[in-house]
C-alpha cells in the first residue's frame, strides 16, 4: 500500500468513526432539536476538518526544505533543530502537529516552515 493510499484509509477510517459517532448520539437523543442537531453535526465536522489539515501539513513536512530556509530577519540560513509540536490555530481550529522547527544562531529567531 503506498504512502498515499494509507493516508486516504486513515482519513476513512476516521470519517466512518465520525459519522458512527453521529448516528449513536441520534439513536440516543430523543427528539433533538435543530440547535442540538446542529452542534452535534458542527463539532464533528470541526474534527474532521482538523484531521484533514493536520495530514496535508505532516505531507509537506515529509517536503522540508533543504538547504534550510532563509531567515526572514537576518537573510542568513535556518539550522534545522529536529521536530517540535505545536497547535496552530485554523480556520477549521487548533491542529496539533509535530513539524521541523529551524532556528537562527546570529539572530536568534525560530521558525516552522513553511509558515
Amino acid at each position: 500500500m503506498s504512502a498515499g493510499e494509507m493516508r486516504k484509509a486513515r482519513l476513512i477510517a476516521h470519517a466512518e468513526q465520525l459519522i458512527s459517532e453521529l448516528l449513536e448520539w441520534s439513536a440516543e437523543t430523543e427528539r433533538p432539536n435543530l440547535s442540538q442537531i446542529e452542534d452535534k453535526v458542527l463539532g464533528l465536522r470541526e474534527q474532521f476538518g482538523q484531521e484533514l489539515a493536520r495530514e496535508v501539513i505532516e505531507e509537506q513536512e515529509a517536503k522540508r526544505p533543504v538547504p534550510g530556509p532563509t531567515c526572514p530577519q537576518c537573510g542568513r540560513e535556518m539550522g534545522y533543530k529536529g521536530q517540535k509540536e505545536i497547535t496552530p490555530q485554523t480556520w477549521v481550529g487548533k491542529v496539533r502537529v509535530e513539524r521541523g522547527y529551524y532556528y537562527c544562531k546570529h539572530c536568534k529567531a525560530g521558525l516552522f516552515p513553511p509558515g
